[in-house]
């Protein structure tokens, strides 16, 4: 006769570990070694000092290395050579150590020098005192998604040249129509208005869906850019709503069109949700050049402050009226990550929002000098 061997005891659980809940079940079921297992996303486990000390097998995969090949290397290794001059990596990891977590999006380097569109997560681990023992870097590749978003914007950029083209040829035949018939002609007007709206409808297209190298990138002065935000949003307000602090001109490289817009952004929504002055300032920090815009106004409540940058996420305390789709930020948080920058949003209810924008400083060498 076999005999069935009893059910092994369960081990007691910790103090204040409930053994029945669903949690400590699942715990309990899921093996030592679940992020080895894991192949969609790459687990690099840093130590404090930045060098790999743990490798998945979607880490392997993703970044091409086997493990004994990159166990004791500085995770730097995968940036490109420009990040690592100008010292993105540290950034990220005292980010990280600061803020508890940090999240990038850009290229990364893969083993046989191929580039891969990444968005990294890296969470800072630490110890019953506090103190950072090291880091947990979640990387997915989002290289597919990338191509694919940069052939549809090919697509509608192609589609709104072409229908701009003869669109603006009709309008100028409406004209000369127009100077043989009265100028007060009814129908004449409706299709020159029908015109002007397809016109404008199509250059809005093709602004939109311009990417950052296609404007092209320079050397600027943080400091101007913040300012031509201020016009473009507040253009007659500005000297009773904005209150300019330090304003240090730091150079930074990149879409100057993009950062005021992702600037301009922000202080829409500043303008938006309170009455009061609003305050901003550009000044340089160990992550790079950071413009602050600071209000005094609803706020943000503290358990959307995570989310809040998601597209389509408004935010509890967001009324009907306010109008709006929940994008702004979504869009200051790409052009940023763009940049190879952090976007830091701290709030309370009722008291107002700060939330500071930090892309990396300019190299000396790099780029014409600032210009306004």
């Amino acid at each position: 006769m076999t005999m069935v061997p009893d059910d092994p005891p369960l081990s007691s659980a910790p103090p204040g570990v409930d053994p029945t809940h669903p949690l400590t079940s699942i715990r309990r079921s899921i093996p030592q070694d679940w992020d080895e297992q894991v192949d969609l996303f790459a687990i690099v486990k840093l130590d404090s000092g930045g060098f790999v000390r743990g490798w998945n097998l979607g880490a392997e995969r993703i970044k091409g290395y086997h493990e004994h090949e990159i166990l004791g290397s500085h995770f730097s290794r995968f940036y490109r050579e420009e990040d690592r001059h100008r010292g993105r990596p540290d950034q990220l990891l005292a980010a990280a150590q600061r803020d508890g977590h940090v999240e990038d999006t850009g290229w990364r380097v893969r083993n046989d020098g191929s580039e891969f569109w990444a968005r990294v997560t890296i969470s800072a681990i630490r110890n019953d005192q506090g103190q950072v023992r090291g880091f947990v870097k979640i990387v997915r590749d989002l290289t597919t998604e990338k191509q694919a978003a940069d052939e549809r914007l090919a697509l509608q950029r192609t589609f709104a040249h072409d229908l701009l083209s003869p669109v603006t040829a009709l309008r100028g035949y409406l004209d000369l129509i127009g100077e043989e018939l009265p100028p007060d002609h009814r129908l004449l007007h409706l299709a020159a208005q029908a015109s002007d709206h397809i016109i404008a409808m199509a250059q809005a297209l093709m602004a939109d869906v311009t990417t950052a190298s296609e404007r092209g990138r320079r050397r600027a002065s943080l400091d101007l850019i913040a300012r031509g935000a201020v016009s473009l949003v507040l253009p007659g307000d500005a000297p009773g709503r904005v209150v300019f602090g330090q304003m240090d001109a730091v150079p930074v490289w990149g879409d100057v069109l993009g950062l005021r817009r992702a600037i301009a952004n922000v202080l829409e929504n500043a303008a938006k949700y309170s009455d009061d002055l609003i305050e901003i300032d550009a000044f340089e920090t160990d992550e790079g050049a950071a413009v602050r815009v600071r209000d005094r106004g609803r706020g943000i409540h503290p358990d959307d402050l995570a989310s809040i940058a998601q597209e389509g996420n408004r935010g509890r305390l967001a009324d009907a009226g306010d109008g709006g789709r929940g994008i702004g930020l979504a869009s200051v948080q790409r052009i940023v990550s763009e940049h190879g920058g952090t976007l830091r949003i701290t709030s309370a209810p009722g008291t107002g929002t700060s939330v500071t924008i930090t892309i990396p400083r300019a190299d000396d060498e790099t780029g014409p000098a600032p210009r306004a």
